[in-house]
This record gives C-alpha cells, sequence and structure tokens, in this order.
C-alpha cells in the first residue's frame, strides 16, 4: 500500500486526535480498495479520554466538565457506531480496515463476526464469555468485557472493538459504557490466569487472521498503535 504524505503521518502519530484517527484509517481504505485482496488493522491504545459514538449520549458521562479536565480526559464524538467508551491503559483498541464485499458481509454480520471473535480470545483466558447480540458486546458473568463501534464507508470497515486486558476499572463507575449502568470488568479481573496486553494483542491479531483467511505482510510502528498491513489467502478477482 503507499504511504500516507508526511504531513498526514505525522499529525496521526503525534497528536492521535479523534479527527486524526478518523482520517488515518480512511487513508488506508483507500489504498485498500485500490489493492484488490489487501486488508489492514491498527492495534494499539487510545490515550486517555472517552470518545462517544452514535448511540451515545452525554448522560452516559457522569462528569462534568471540570472534573473531566483535572482527570485530562477528552470527551470527543466519533463517526462510529456504539455509545460511549473510556480509554484507558491496559486495553486493545482493534481497528480493522476491511473491504466487506471481499467477504460477502453485511455490516451486520461483520459486527456479529467481531462479537465472536472477541468471545473467542476470552475463552483463551479461560473467561466464560458469552456474546450478546443484541446489546453488541461480550459479557463475562455479566459484565462487559468490550466495546463495539464500527463504521463503513464506501463499503470498507473503519473502527471496531476496545478489549480491557488488564486495566483499571474502578474508573468505569463514572462511564456508563455503551448506556450500561453496570461498570465493564476486564480479562484480569475474571481470571486466574495471567493476562498481559501485550498477550491480548496477540491473540487478537492471530483470531482477526484465522477469522478472515488473512496474513501478514507488513508491520508499521504508528505511534501507540501499530499497523499490520494484511492480505488474503484466496480471493476472487475483481473486474
Amino acid at each position: 500500500m503507499r504511504r500516507m504524505s508526511d504531513e498526514i503521518e505525522a499529525d496521526t502519530r503525534t497528536h492521535l486526535t479523534p479527527d486524526a484517527m478518523t482520517l488515518r484509517q480512511r487513508r488506508i481504505g483507500y489504498d485498500i480498495t485500490e489493492t484488490p485482496g489487501t486488508a489492514a488493522v491498527l492495534i494499539g491504545e487510545h490515550p486517555r479520554g472517552v470518545t462517544l459514538g452514535r448511540a451515545a449520549s452525554r448522560l452516559h458521562v457522569r462528569l462534568p466538565a471540570e472534573e473531566l479536565h483535572a482527570r485530562d480526559w477528552q470527551l470527543s464524538w466519533v463517526a462510529r457506531g456504539g455509545g460511549a467508551m473510556l480509554h484507558l491503559p491496559g486495553q486493545v483498541t482493534c481497528y480493522p480496515i476491511l473491504p466487506l464485499a471481499d467477504y460477502g458481509l453485511s455490516p451486520g454480520d461483520y459486527v456479529a463476526a467481531l462479537v465472536e471473535l472477541v468471545a473467542d480470545v476470552a475463552a483463551t483466558f479461560d473467561q466464560p464469555a458469552e456474546p450478546d447480540y443484541e446489546s453488541v458486546t461480550v459479557r463475562v458473568r455479566g459484565r462487559r468485557v468490550a466495546h463495539f463501534g464500527v463504521a463503513v464507508s464506501g463499503g470498507v470497515t473503519r473502527y471496531g472493538f476496545v478489549l480491557n486486558a488488564n486495566t483499571d476499572l474502578e474508573p468505569f463507575r463514572d462511564i456508563h459504557v455503551d448506556g450500561d449502568r453496570v461498570p465493564m470488568t476486564s480479562l484480569h479481573r475474571e481470571t486466574t490466569s495471567r493476562v498481559t496486553v501485550a498477550a491480548a494483542r496477540r491473540k487478537v491479531l492471530d483470531a482477526l487472521l484465522r477469522r478472515f483467511d488473512l496474513r501478514r505482510d507488513d508491520t508499521t510502528a504508528d505511534g501507540p498503535f501499530t499497523l499490520f498491513q494484511l492480505s488474503r489467502y484466496a480471493h476472487p478477482d475483481r473486474h
């Protein structure tokens, strides 16, 4: 895939504002549509803050503006599905950038596939994980362990999911993630196994490759995210 201009690349890596992240994914999506059989995924960690998707309400954030400022939490509206999500260290953020037509998937089918993927990853850590298709999440003992928020533009996916691997759960008492008043949980909290972010990232990537029949072609450090350029083992010719 072609690389972005230095100006856009520097802005995205340095600031990682919601607008810069959207622009980064859009640019990658353009490259993918011009190169049949390719895909990509960004895996990493957002800076502390709250993002709100199309299903979110300001009421889902229980903190006043003054307290958000004191905690240095930016509140940002993002052009994706899903509701409110709190971003903290100890999470795995996964943004697949895939051309849905190559997989014969509707947006709804794709979201369901991501839910199943996260449930499979959680199971590898001995979690009693249950896909919740109605609420679009994965639950462990009734509590959300992941947030899903997807966008599709020009048939190419953006955003994806955030999985709590080993993160501080106390701040979630102030955020109704996706409108759910029950605080989130994490893989670490729900198992006696050792859970590290690095291990969870590896398992997320491996599960994504298996689910969509992809292989890794190239890896690029992208600030707090890693960009994995991918290709399909087999794909139909485009005409």
